[in-house]
């Protein structure tokens, strides 16, 4: 038998597989160190893009251009870039870990925003848009058309307004201390809960069918190379 990289590849695919698939039958030493090789895979590749990617472009290369040229001026550009460094590198020490949490706190808030940011334009103002959009030309549109982009449009605003009503979280306290949203926002948070169940469902079904299709994958792949281990042998 010739040995090559697809048997190889296939080789460790096939174990790999297996290794993971053995969790069925509960958790095991073989679904622990493939689940441990995944994560210092994934480690290794993350930290070689940042490496490479963000640090040595960003960075080091910049820095050592400023050394090169004697344009120190522009060094005032990097001070921040290497305190932060420097402080993520204190993590090492048990005695200076503490200092870098002004870096982490900078890039938390960094990554708040960021989010924030990313919620408004990425879902909330296109939601929006996309509601009023909906019910725009219907007037041009014959009686039987407009009824049923009335009847859609209501249903997309319905779940729209209620969804977030659910995540309305303002309430007055009760004289014996308990707190409870008015009857309105209550009713229309009920109604949000629903729509945001069915979104929920629907996004459980496309993760189940997403898993499905990779077994399927998977089964398929080994069968394929079984079938052509024992066509060579």
């Amino acid at each position: 038998m010739i040995f090559s990289l697809d048997l190889v590849t296939g080789a460790l695919s096939l174990l790999f597989t297996v290794m993971i698939l053995s969790y069925l039958i509960g958790d095991n030493p073989l679904f622990k160190v493939a689940v441990y090789l995944f994560v210092g895979v994934a480690s290794g590749y993350a930290a070689t893009i940042v490496i490479w990617q963000v640090l040595m472009p960003k960075l080091f290369l910049p820095t050592w251009n400023i050394i090169q040229t004697g344009d120190y001026s522009r060094m005032i550009l990097l001070a921040a870039p290497w305190l932060g460094f420097a402080f993520i590198l204190m993590k090492i020490s048990p005695r200076l870990a503490g200092t870098a949490r002004i870096t982490m706190a900078y890039l938390v808030g960094v990554g708040a925003a960021v989010t924030i940011v990313g919620a408004l334009t990425g879902t909330i103002i296109p939601q929006i848009e996309a509601t009023v959009n909906f019910f725009d030309g219907a007037i041009s549109k014959p009686a039987d058309q407009m009824l049923e982009i009335a009847l859609s449009g209501g249903v997309i605003l319905l779940g729209t307004v209620t969804s977030l009503a659910y995540f309305h979280f303002g309430a007055r306290q009760k004289p014996d201390g308990s707190a409870k949203r008015a009857g309105v926002i209550n009713l229309l948070a009920w109604v949000g809960r629903v729509f945001i169940g069915s979104a929920l469902g629907a996004v459980f079904a496309g993760v189940y069918a997403a898993a499905l299709t990779a077994l399927i994958e998977r089964i398929a792949s080994i069968v394929g190379f079984l079938m052509s281990i024992f066509g060579r042998s």
